[in-house]
């Protein structure tokens, strides 16, 4: 149902999203990532066990699927490298909303959600807003779109 509160918040991230999204070619690495470095430093197993995103180090950091990972802390390097496919954001980190539209946007690690034990980012806290109006959907609509939109 689409409401006035809606359609303000969808006028006010379409060009955000536009600015910054961009349509896939074959040269889109599977990992979004800022010189290297996967979720722009953040630890992607504090976003389950903190609660909240959590700059993560060098000190603790792996290669994973061509992006370098940092974590907070040894024991969630661990965690992660148990089991990176349960603890890396969907769609190799790229917004989940932009995702849902059919391109590609970058992302900041303030605007996150785990929905159904998976984790998802979005280009802005007020790009979140919008994507959270319908998660289900959304993911439905990234979903169709991932296995193609990198080439």
């Amino acid at each position: 149902m689409l409401t006035r509160r809606t359609l303000l918040s969808t006028a006010v991230a379409a060009p955000a999203i536009a600015l910054f999204a961009q349509t896939a070619s074959a040269a889109e690495p599977e990992i979004f990532m800022v010189d290297g470095v996967a979720i722009r430093g953040t630890d992607p197993v504090a976003f389950f066990t903190d609660g909240e995103a959590v700059a993560g180090t060098s000190e603790f950091s792996v290669k994973w699927k061509g992006a370098i990972w940092f974590f907070a802390s040894a024991e969630n390097m661990e965690t992660f490298m148990a089991d990176p496919g349960a603890y890396s954001p969907q769609y190799g980190g790229y917004c989940a909303f932009a995702l849902s539209k059919g391109s590609l946007a970058s992302t900041d690690p303030e605007a996150w959600t785990i929905h159904e034990g998976k984790l998802y980012l979005n280009y802005s806290v007020n790009v979140r807003t919008i994507w959270s109006e319908d998660i289900p959907g959304n993911i439905a609509l990234a979903d169709a779109n991932w296995p193609t939109i990198l080439g």
